[in-house]
């Protein structure tokens, strides 16, 4: 077996071609953001949140990054293009038409959406304005075993995909802020971290659209926080008779050394993958692990380093081309759909009693 794979990305733009800003910083997800974009040639220029400790952790890492007195500040500056974002879920959206009312693109943390009507209204701003509300499924975007299951994919490797089956556990652990704990907002575990995998089905098998044919989620073990859900999974259909099986929980154990022991399972019509995203578990692999199984034999990759982050270039060149290299605005916006509707329609299989 022989094949060849993407070259890795390389930045995309020179020192000042790409200005942003980071508003919003309540998840850490947004380091990551925005080392991504700085990584593609992007220039940092302006940092806002209302928590002058958060705003002091991120300067210390990323130094360049100006205060800004306000959003207005960002918003009202001429040199911004993008603003990224990883606020308070359920406040990302309502800060992402604000961005896009500004002339201005927005990059959120997932979930970027945790309502239908949040979707409406991000829909509706996105052709009013004509920007882009983009979305860092980073359990994708920024895993290089996916992205190389992706090119495999690309290139034939299993035929026709036909299913994915994707599993996003993830650990609990401690300091989480209060509203990580409340539904209303972090919008529910299907729609918080089940949203990474929604994003994999479709991409992984080109579908445009889906049905949520069951989705459950409870509250097993944390009666100490009865606004969690510890497990969610859905099954669903898509609309090129495909389908895809989600599994996410917050029941990682102790014994392990990552967050969780995210896998994804991809069924095609000559052969399967299976990616082992952080972990090999009771062996030396490490994470990012791909195994290919076809007609001619088994076979493992280790992914790491063959792929990069390609994503962050290619957003970066959309603002500025206005394409859609990167990913298109009705994927990016039908994985939130699907997580929301998932999330709505999930039938509660236990939950703390009222009072506790």
């Amino acid at each position: 077996m022989s094949f060849t794979f993407d070259p890795l990305p390389q930045p995309v733009v020179g020192p000042g071609e790409s200005v942003f800003a980071a508003v919003g910083l309540d998840h850490p997800h947004i380091d990551g953001m925005t080392q991504g974009l700085l990584d593609a040639g992007g220039t940092l220029a302006l940092v806002h949140d209302p928590d002058p400790g958060k705003v002091a952790a991120f300067t210390a890492r990323f130094p360049q990054a100006r205060v800004a007195d306000s959003e207005g500040q960002v918003l009202e500056d001429p040199d911004i293009r993008l603003v990224a974002s990883a606020a308070v879920a359920a406040d990302r959206a309502p800060l992402g038409v604000r961005v896009l009312e500004a002339g201005k693109d927005f990059f959120a943390d997932k979930p970027a959406i945790t309502t239908l009507d949040q979707l409406e209204a991000a829909r509706e701003a996105t052709a009013r304005t004509g920007g882009i509300f983009a979305v860092y499924y980073g359990e994708r975007l920024t895993s290089e075993s996916a992205l190389l299951a992706g090119q495999l994919i690309d290139r034939g490797a299993i035929g026709r995909v036909l299913q994915v089956a994707s599993f996003g556990p993830h650990r609990l652990g401690t300091g989480r802020p209060e509203w990580f704990f409340d539904p209303e907002r972090y919008g529910g575990i299907l729609c918080d971290i089940g949203s990474h995998n929604f994003e994999q089905m479709l991409h992984f098998t080109g579908a445009t659209d889906g049905e949520i044919v069951s989705a459950t989620v409870a509250n097993y073990a944390h009666a100490e926080t009865p606004g969690l859900q510890d497990f969610g999974d859905a099954h669903v259909v898509l609309d090129n008779g495909t389908t895809g099986y989600v599994r996410v929980d917050w029941f990682t154990p102790a014994g392990i050394d990552v967050f969780g022991d995210g896998r994804t399972i991809i069924l095609g019509t000559e052969g399967y993958i299976e990616l082992r995203k952080y972990i090999d578990v009771a062996t030396g692999n490490g994470g990012n692990q791909v195994l290919l199984v076809d007609q001619d034999g088994q076979h493992r990759f280790d992914a790491t380093g063959m792929t990069g982050y390609p994503y962050f270039g290619r957003l970066i060149r959309d603002c500025l081309d206005r394409t859609e290299t990167a990913m298109t605005q009705a994927h990016a916006f039908k994985a939130a759909e699907l997580s929301i509707l998932a999330q709505t329609s999930a039938r509660v299989l236990a939950q703390p009693p009222a009072g506790l």
